[in-house]
């Protein structure tokens, strides 16, 4: 498996794109034209994990879902952006609430509206299957495709290089 090159312990926040990064880029609609997004969930015992264990995540995203909100804040996620035409907006909103710099934020993105974001921030990420003008501009391609484990990748990475991988109550002993 691929790894991320960069010393990532400096990093305190992950944002995600979530259709090509968190769900699958084919979805299903509901009868009222609303799509519904896949979940991976090793992604999401990752998140869980990370959430614990201090670190901030977030999602900003284009679409609109009303399950996103309810999956990710039960998983510790606090920042979800929803229907974000402008990503840059959204990015400068997480960095004023949470007193970050953009050089400690990771940016998981798959596709153009991503890479104002990404050039912002700290560690630009790219699925497997990710736009190639994404790839361009990405410090790390993970070998995993949207919606199939990116962010488990990304988390499980971080939370190793910080020493917070299966630490505490993971396994609920």
């Amino acid at each position: 498996m691929s790894r991320i090159l960069e010393d990532l312990r400096p990093f305190k926040a992950v944002i995600f794109d979530v259709d090509g990064v968190l769900s699958k880029t084919t979805i299903d609609m509901d009868e009222s034209g609303i799509p519904k997004r896949t979940v991976n969930v090793r992604d999401g015992y990752a998140i869980k994990q990370a959430t614990d264990q201090g670190l901030i995540l977030g999602i900003i995203t284009g679409g609109y879902s009303p399950s996103l909100p309810l999956r990710y804040n039960a998983l510790g996620m606090t920042h979800v952006y929803m229907k974000a035409s402008n990503k840059t907006e959204q990015w400068e909103d997480f960095l004023q609430k949470t007193g970050l710099q953009p050089h400690e934020v990771i940016y998981v993105g798959d596709d153009i509206p991503d890479i104002p974001v990404m050039s912002r921030s700290g560690l630009a990420v790219a699925p497997a299957d990710a736009a190639p003008e994404v790839k361009a501009i990405a410090h790390y391609i993970s070998p995993v495709e949207g919606g199939m484990g990116v962010a488990r990748d990304v988390l499980e990475q971080l939370m190793k290089a910080k020493g917070l991988w299966l630490t505490g109550d993971a396994f609920g002993w």
